[in-house]
C-alpha cells in the first residue's frame, strides 16, 4: 500500500511553468474517496482514529502499512455520503492532503510535490488558492502545502519502521470480517491483517520493553481496541430495500413503530484472505528526502 495511492488519477509535478496561473479551490467535498474501502494511516493518527475506525494492516513483507477500514464492499466508503461529506470526527491525513502528494524517481532521495490535475477544484483560471504569485514565487498557500507533505513523509517513514517491527516479530495474521445483515445476507471482506493476541503474549520481555520504549506497544493495543469498531462500521450499511420494505409493512400492519434493519458483525482470522478494493495508479511515496515544488 505504501506505493499505491488509491485516490489519485493524474498526479503531475508542480512547477511554475505549468501551474504559474493555476488555482485550487479547497473545500470539504470528499467524493474523490467514495470508492475506496480502506486508506493508509500514520502511526501518529492511531489515538484519534481508533475511536471511530477499525485499524488494520495491509500489504506484504517490507511494504506493510496500517489502514483504516472504511467499508465492506469492494468500492465502498461508508463514511462519505452522497453529498461528498465525510461523516466522522476525525478524517485521515491521507485524505486531507489530497490533491497533493510527493513522488520520487530515486527511491526517496529526492521528493517532488505533485498535484492531481483531475481534482475538481483544480483550475487554470487562478480561482481559489494560487500556487505561484505573479512573480513566479511560491505563495504562502503552496509553502503551507509543502510543510504538511514534508511532515506527512516524516511520519510515514516512522510508521514504516513500526510495521517492519511487527513483521519481524511475526505478530500479524490474516483477518476476515464477516457482517450479517438483518435480512440474513452476509458480507465478507479480507485481504487485511491484525495482530495475533496470543502471539503477542509470547514476545520475550526484552522485545516488549523495546516496543514500549518507542510507544509501539501502545500502538498495538490501540489497534486491537479499534477492532470493536467493526460493529459500528456495519451499522452504517443501508438496509436492503426489500428487507426494509417488509419491516415497514409488518410495523404498519401491527401498529408497531418502524425500525431499521439491525446488523451483527463478527471478525475472525482466516488463512485465505480475499482481495481488498482495487487500487489505482502507483506513485512512489517513501523515503526521507527533501520535498520541492519547482
Amino acid at each position: 500500500m505504501s506505493k499505491t495511492l488509491l485516490i489519485y488519477e493524474r498526479a503531475v509535478p508542480v512547477n511554475k511553468a505549468r501551474h504559474g496561473g493555476c488555482g485550487v479551490k479547497t473545500g470539504d467535498n470528499y467524493n474523490f474517496a467514495k470508492d475506496v474501502n480502506s486508506m493508509p494511516l500514520l502511526a501518529q493518527e492511531f489515538r484519534d482514529a481508533m475511536r471511530e475506525y477499525p485499524i488494520v494492516f495491509a500489504g506484504t513483507g517490507e511494504n506493510i502499512m496500517p489502514a483504516v477500514l472504511l467499508g465492506f464492499g469492494e468500492h465502498e466508503n461508508l463514511f462519505v455520503d452522497d453529498a461528498g461529506k465525510w461523516d466522522s470526527k476525525y478524517i485521515p491525513a491521507f485524505a486531507r492532503r489530497y490533491p497533493y502528494v510527493f513522488s520520487s524517481s530515486d527511491d526517496g532521495q529526492t521528493l517532488t510535490l505533485c498535484i492531481d490535475e483531475d481534482f475538481s477544484g483544480f483550475n487554470q483560471q487562478g480561482d481559489g488558492e494560487r500556487l505561484f504569485d505573479d512573480e513566479g514565487e511560491q505563495t504562502p498557500y503552496l509553502k503551507k502545502v509543502l510543510a504538511f507533505q514534508t511532515e506527512f513523509q516524516r511520519l510515514f517513514t516512522r510508521t514504516q519502521t513500526f510495521c517492519k517491527n511487527l513483521h519481524a516479530l511475526e505478530l500479524l495474521d490474516p483477518m476476515q470480517a464477516q457482517v450479517k445483515m438483518g435480512s440474513g445476507k452476509e458480507i465478507q471482506i479480507g485481504g487485511f491483517m491484525v495482530v495475533n493476541r496470543e502471539r503477542l503474549k509470547e514476545v520475550p520481555a526484552d522485545k516488549l520493553s523495546e516496543l514500549a520504549t518507542v510507544d509501539e506497544l501502545e500502538l498495538i493495543y490501540l489497534h486491537l481496541q479499534s477492532m470493536h469498531n467493526v460493529t459500528d462500521l456495519s451499522r452504517r450499511i443501508k438496509p436492503d430495500a426489500d428487507y426494509q420494505a417488509a419491516k415497514e409493512g409488518a410495523a404498519e400492519s401491527t401498529g408497531e413503530s418502524k425500525v431499521e434493519a439491525s446488523t451483527e458483525t463478527e471478525a475472525k482470522a482466516d488463512a485465505a484472505p480475499k482481495k481488498k478494493a482495487t487500487e489505482k495508479k502507483k506513485v512512489a511515496n517513501k523515503g526521507s528526502g527533501n520535498g520541492e515544488a519547482r
